[in-house]
């Protein structure tokens, strides 16, 4: 099976390619080369299936084949480098009665640091990005909590100068939502060649499971989501304060994450890394358009692929045919588009566009119910 990967090799051969890649940092890709097995297998561990017990990094050691002590230390070390984001609880914005959104943005050039800057500023911005779109160059996810108006936040944006026009881009239909870069150094760097993912859309699935599970966070739930929502300390039992704070067992405290995961409330449990730092220095945002016929069939296609990490349906505009929205990450723009042409001729849409980012303004969760 194919996955995205990172390997010594891999990125040795690709170096030539990327030196001229804004920002692109040679510490980092020296730190990316001296991951040894190890550490790469610890990273999937940690990004997919991250034990919900009292000692996680000592089942994770007994997985790999090291003492507890050396798991911890280890992960500290991928933390202090960088390469390890947080590791924490990852919500359904939705579940929690958020109302989330993608716009774009069109903004004079001139501007645009300005823009994005007082973008940033707002807590329910997660990612913004500047694209190599000649017409809609900022691109931006927002959440607004339950009494909140995404459209009212996009207006304030829209005002600031040199802001000529935008969209907001609801989701309309989840396909598939889940970042987890394969760290096993096991592919070619330059392969393409795309293969079906039996486990592809995990956020599909959650998302059909919350439609037969009603969910209404009351003040107890949102205590939780609180806590489960910060970084965990690296340290033997993490959960041990978390559960002190909430004035429970641990038991207790898991077995409140493990029913929100259950019931798609919790996405997931899990790393999250830093993609450049990781090796992964290509950001492509593939939007496609596709006859409303087929577009469930595409969509459910496009999830099946291993390198799609996200695949929504979203409206259009005028000015805007895309109704179809695929993300992937990989080692170089070659990679990318490579990888877009094998999923044109598969699913028989040649209709398409890769939006790559050239600069990131901000990349950090959404944390819920803050506020309150």
């Amino acid at each position: 099976m194919y996955y995205i990967s990172t390997s010594v090799v891999c990125l040795t051969r690709l170096f030539t390619t990327v030196t001229n890649i804004n920002h692109f940092d040679m510490k980092r890709y020296m730190q990316v080369q001296q991951l040894d097995a190890v550490d790469r297998e610890i990273l999937n561990i940690i990004q997919w299936e991250f034990p919900l017990v009292a000692r996680p990094f000592l089942a994770i050691g007994e997985r790999v084949g090291i003492s507890e002590e050396e798991v911890i230390a280890r992960i500290r070390r991928l933390k202090d480098e960088q390469i390890i984001r947080e590791i924490d609880a990852i919500f359904d914005t939705r579940r929690l009665k958020y109302k989330s959104a993608l716009v774009a943005m069109s903004v004079e050039q001139a501007r645009i640091e300005h823009v994005a800057e007082v973008v940033n500023r707002h807590p329910g911005v997660s990612h913004n990005y500047e694209r190599d779109d000649p017409n809609y160059n900022l691109w931006f996810t927002i959440a607004a909590p339950p009494y909140g108006n995404v459209k009212r936040e996009v207006e304030r944006f829209a005002a600031l100068e040199g802001v000529r026009r935008y969209m907001i881009l609801p989701t309309i239909k989840l396909y598939k939502i889940g970042v987890r870069l394969d760290m096993s150094g096991s592919d070619d760097d330059n392969a393409t060649d795309i293969k079906l993912e039996n486990n592809a859309n995990t956020g599909a699935r959650s998302a059909a499971v919350a439609a037969n599970v009603n969910f209404e966070p009351d003040e107890v739930d949102k205590m939780f989501i609180r806590e489960l929502q910060k970084d965990i300390e690296v340290v033997s039992e993490p959960f041990s304060e978390p559960a002190r704070r909430l004035g429970i067992s641990v038991e207790d405290y898991l077995a409140r994450a493990k029913y929100y995961e259950s019931i798609g409330v919790m996405r997931r449990f899990a790393a999250i890394l830093r993609h450049r730092n990781a090796g992964f220095i290509a950001n492509g945002m593939i939007v496609w358009i596709v006859p409303e016929a087929r577009i469930d069939e595409v969509g459910t296609l496009l999830a099946s692929f291993p390198q799609v990490t996200h695949c929504y349906r979203r409206p259009t505009y005028p000015d805007w045919p895309y109704n179809l929205y695929s993300m992937i990450h990989a080692r170089s723009r070659e990679v990318c588009e490579g990888i877009a042409r094998e999923f044109a001729a598969h699913v028989g849409i040649n209709d398409y566009r890769i939006l790559f980012s050239t600069r990131e303004f901000k990349k950090e969760r959404v944390r819920y119910f803050i506020e309150d």
